[in-house]
């Protein structure tokens, strides 16, 4: 008990006060079947040598990171310039993550500043937040603030809309008002059906594009079913390179854009820590989440960056706060600015046109090939759905096994029906002969 300050007996008061007879008993609501109801199986203590060594061993069983690798579904593989690496260790950045003394935090405030802009751009939207914890959060966050803008309570989400997203959407509403409405897609194409129920008690219609097959929306359109119900478009992208080469949410008529920024910089280390986006139209900027970052200028003319906007309890009344969902992941948000800023707007369509082209050639010769199909017709970015002769999560196994390749991600985790369907992404850091291997193994 080194690391708990209180004294065995002050631990025994505080078990009398709760009625409770030892620390057990507040974990009783966990089913006694689930609990583990041994000690931990933990080694002697090591000397940092041999710790080093015991993890480098470990870490040589690991041969996901030297196969090659088709797997997306909102987790993506790219090049990161090392640039990025470098920069986000300089001492400028290493004050308070959380930028309350704006004098003593400018080179935070600083790329804050930067990153909510370049947001903006990509977005087409008029204001961009400090960013958010991850993808799933931000949309969970953008159905509340529909509800607050519109004072309605149906959200109309569209089940092509990632399936983890949408879960943790549901956790996050589901002691509140907030009524989900799931409509479908169309087997054909991919795309968003159900329109119809939209109706005038919707706050907000809630899409993903390119969705979670890959296909592209028709943005343009959503966007005008939901205003004709004066609803407001939610558009979340988990894959932000794909801003490099579509039309911008914002362009399309998209009220609030949330999404995952994981694929600008960020490793995919084992799922996490990654990057939440939100922007929207200057219009609705006291009802959005998080913080937002300004620049100001003293008496003498000097620039300063400051917070100008932040909508938490911390800092107005709390019946006015939107969101404790607050803060961002610092060093994260630094490092999709630097890699932004690094690849700039000519670099990001480069990296984004590889990535649709090499998923075009793949696509194309997986078609071709005997008892294969692509099931559905819309354009995709780089990822799409594959149909094969028999079970995806067999085919996947043997791909891994015989092979040495990650082909992708069988749809029937989160989609019935879908059984002999798998989600393929391919990305720049695809070679060709990595694309052709995949081809060839799948038609052995």
């Amino acid at each position: 008990m080194r690391y708990i300050p209180n004294s065995p007996e002050e631990r025994a008061e505080m078990l009398s006060m709760l009625g409770l007879k030892d620390a057990g008993e507040l974990f009783r609501s966990i089913p006694e079947d689930v609990r583990l109801g041994r000690a931990l199986e933990i080694t002697d203590p090591l000397a940092e040598p041999e710790v080093i060594g015991a993890m480098e061993s470990m870490a040589a069983k690991n041969a996901g990171s030297v196969k090659p690798s088709f797997l997306g579904a909102g987790v993506y593989s790219h090049y990161s310039p090392t640039i990025v690496d470098h920069l986000i260790q300089r001492s400028e950045f290493f004050t308070s993550y959380t930028p309350y003394q704006p004098e003593i935090s400018q080179g935070t405030l600083q790329y804050i500043f930067e990153f909510q802009t370049l947001i903006c751009q990509l977005t087409g939207m008029e204001v961009a937040n400090a960013s958010m914890y991850d993808g799933s959060t931000a949309m969970a966050e953008a159905y509340l603030m529909a509800q607050r803008v519109t004072r309605r309570d149906k959200i109309v989400v569209a089940t092509s809309v990632h399936k983890e997203y949408r879960d943790v959407a549901v956790t996050y509403a589901q002691h509140g008002d907030t009524e989900i409405v799931e409509i479908g897609f169309d087997e054909t194409t991919g795309r968003v059906t159900g329109l119809e129920a939209l109706d005038d008690k919707t706050a907000a219609l809630v899409i993903q594009s390119p969705n979670f097959f890959g296909c592209v929306e028709d943005v343009k359109a959503l966007a005008d079913a939901a205003h004709a119900v004066g609803a407001l478009l939610v558009v979340v992208v988990t894959e932000a390179l794909s801003f490099g080469l579509l039309k911008t949410p914002g362009e399309c008529g998209a009220d609030i854009v949330v999404g995952e920024g994981q694929s600008f910089g960020i490793p995919m280390s084992v799922g996490g820590p990654h990057l939440g986006i939100f922007a929207t139209q200057e219009k609705y900027v006291r009802q959005m989440p998080g913080r937002l970052c300004g620049i100001a200028y003293d008496k003498n003319g000097n620039r300063g960056f400051v917070l100008t906007l932040s909508t938490r309890e911390q800092h107005i009344r709390r019946e006015k706060a939107t969101s404790n969902i607050c803060t961002n992941q610092g060093l994260i948000a630094l490092a999709a600015t630097i890699y932004m800023e690094a690849m700039g707007k000519k670099g990001l369509q480069e990296v984004a046109e590889q990535n649709a082209q090499k998923a075009a050639y793949a696509k194309q010769k997986i078609a071709a090939l005997d008892g294969y199909s692509i099931p559905f017709s819309s354009p995709t970015f780089n990822e799409f759905v594959v149909r094969g002769p028999r079970s995806a999560a067999e085919t996947l196994e043997k791909l891994r096994t015989e092979h040495g390749i990650i082909g992708g991600l069988a749809l029937s985790k989160y989609y019935g029906g879908h059984d002999n369907d798998l989600l393929v992404c391919v990305t720049e850091v695809n070679k060709r002969e990595q694309i052709d291997a995949l081809v060839a193994a799948l038609a052995a």
